[in-house]
């Protein structure tokens, strides 16, 4: 019997990606977004897009339509990146710090609770964050907003691994590496099928003796 994975935000960039390696692995892929793309399209896995990960309503939803099914691999990928450095802090930087709270740290807890019975024990879910969200890390300072969201998503991965450890889930805090995506401006040391070659290797060694800790792709574990 096949596995099942969802991945979030797979329309493009490295959840795209995702979607096309879990499909050649044999995965049924379920790619939800907020808008398809005519590359996730071309993929022929199943798409649910109009899915928002910051609107419970709407990944409640997602979680009726797909009542009954089991997810064994849940990958928390969507995110929004916006700079903001210590000269940028103002009005509408505000908002966007708020913006990129909803969906980089509350969009993997939402989107985990929501889908909470799709799964098992032996589930695994995988939350992609950034080196950025490391305080220790850190020695070029700015991007404020986006290292705030980070730290906080390491945060609510390290509490699904404790919660969800009774139930045999376990969680993995990856960072994808450097990747030539659009977030970026295409600029990047990795494409994004080798990173999401390593990415795959981390959720495939993950167990709950590991579960909470956090990788780079390449299998490094990295500072909090």
């Amino acid at each position: 019997m096949s596995q099942t994975a969802l991945v979030t935000g797979s329309n493009r960039g490295i959840g795209l990606e995702f979607c096309n390696q879990l499909k050649q692995r044999g995965f049924d892929v379920i790619a939800t977004c907020r808008h398809s793309s005519s590359a996730l399209d071309a993929l022929g896995v199943e798409v649910i897009d109009n899915i928002e990960v910051s609107d419970y309503q709407c990944l409640t939803a997602l979680a009726e339509k797909l009542s009954g099914r089991g997810i064994d691999w849940l990958i928390n990928n969507a995110g929004i990146a916006d700079g903001i450095s210590w000269d940028d802090i103002n009005e509408r930087s505000i908002a966007s710090t708020k913006r990129m709270f909803e969906v980089n740290s509350l969009g993997p807890l939402l989107t985990t609770h929501a889908l909470r019975n799709n799964l098992a024990d032996g589930s695994k879910v995988g939350i992609i964050t950034s080196r950025m969200g490391s305080i220790d890390d850190n020695g070029s300072g700015g991007s404020y907003g986006y290292r705030m969201s980070k730290s906080a998503v390491n945060a609510v991965g390290k509490s699904l691994s404790i919660d969800l450890k009774p139930r045999g889930i376990a969680v993995a805090i990856l960072h994808p590496g450097y990747v030539r995506t659009d977030m970026v401006g295409n600029n990047g040391l990795i494409d994004t099928d080798e990173s999401v070659l390593g990415l795959l290797a981390r959720m495939d060694e993950l167990t709950l003796e590991t579960s909470g800790s956090f990788w780079h792709s390449n299998g490094e574990l990295l500072p909090w």
